[in-house]
């Protein structure tokens, strides 16, 4: 008898974690959908300014992207060495350097829907990758993969990843760089990107 209940548990478990697995994947893809359907797709589409659009995806940024996660990870052990106000200044200038990239990076999405692919497992703790696709007018679509992180229930994107190419990788990478070879360090990389920004 014992023996039976075991197993009747263990198949309970099993198919419970299953479903949690799949209710977790579920709702990270449907977060993403809303980035990319009530967010991106509405202001790439919108016929708006260049100003308003930066300021929708401002609005876009602070809400679904982790950008203190970001940031964090973009500076790599340099954030460890960082000062509270280097730490500010960066993740400022960081987010403002990102929203006007990504306003206009994006028109190239123009018109078009972003293709929902499923998800992959991603190796670190309580994340995901959602895989998108784009359709173009020539040559093959554009991937999109999209890293999504939960924390305590919220989802936050911190990563995007076209054609294979991190974008929180490739910064950390150039910042990194940077910094090394600056007299000044990590207040030379915040001005840098501060004069990018404007």
């Amino acid at each position: 008898m014992k023996k039976i209940f075991a197993v009747v548990f263990g198949v309970f478990m099993f198919y419970a974690m299953t479903s949690y697995a799949q209710l977790d994947s579920v709702k990270a893809e449907n977060f993403i959908k809303k980035v990319t359907t009530q967010g991106i797709e509405q202001i790439i589409n919108a016929n708006v300014s260049q100003e308003e659009k930066d300021k929708r995806f401002e609005k876009l940024f602070n809400e679904y992207l982790d950008l203190d996660f970001i940031g964090k990870f973009v500076l790599g052990r340099y954030w460890n060495t960082a000062t509270a106000t280097e730490r500010t200044e960066f993740i400022d200038v960081y987010r403002q350097m990102n929203i006007k990239t990504w306003s206009k990076r994006f028109d190239e999405f123009k018109g078009k829907k972003f293709i929902f692919n499923g998800t992959s497992a991603s190796n670190s703790k309580n994340q995901i990758f959602v895989n998108t696709t784009v359709p173009m007018k020539q040559g093959a679509p554009a991937k999109v993969v999209w890293r999504v992180k939960d924390t305590n229930g919220t989802l936050k994107v911190v990563d995007i990843i076209i054609e294979n190419v991190s974008l929180a990788i490739t910064a950390r990478n150039e910042y990194t760089a940077y910094i090394k070879k600056s007299k000044n360090g990590i207040a030379d990389l915040i001005e840098d990107l501060r004069q990018k920004s404007k």
